[in-house]
């Protein structure tokens, strides 16, 4: 358990960064340097460094050095584990939602039931 639980968190601490998330984006559209990464995404080399090195402990990205070049590509690691947790919470919030709309159902019935015409009352002056 300990262990999923460590995956869960590099997942999603790697992914909560939107840098990191367009570094997927177009590592999904071909490799890349890390030098061309960091001018695509306007940063020092060092910054994009940390930024692949992150993706990479978590095994988003795979680096292989090419000569002097440090080439980027998506890892082989599916979301399997990380899909499967998220689908357990969607379920979770579909089920607290349909439940709130049978309340929210069943007090609007309660209320129009309570609801008595408005007479119109006409006030006699002496």
């Amino acid at each position: 358990m300990a262990q999923y639980s460590r995956r869960l968190d590099i997942t999603f601490a790697a992914l909560s960064d939107s840098t990191r998330r367009g570094v997927l984006v177009q590592l999904g559209r071909g490799d890349a340097s890390i030098t061309k990464l960091a001018e695509l995404f306007h940063m020092s080399l060092t910054g994009m460094k940390k930024h692949v090195g992150i993706l990479e402990d978590a095994r988003l990205v795979k680096t292989e050095k090419r000569g002097r070049v440090r080439t980027c590509e998506l890892g082989l690691r599916r979301l399997d584990i990380e899909t499967a947790w998220l689908e357990n919470y969607r379920e979770l919030w579909d089920k607290r939602f349909d439940a709130l709309e049978v309340l929210v159902q069943e007090l609007k019935q309660r209320g129009a039931a309570n609801k008595t015409p408005n007479k119109c009352r006409t006030k006699v002056r002496a």
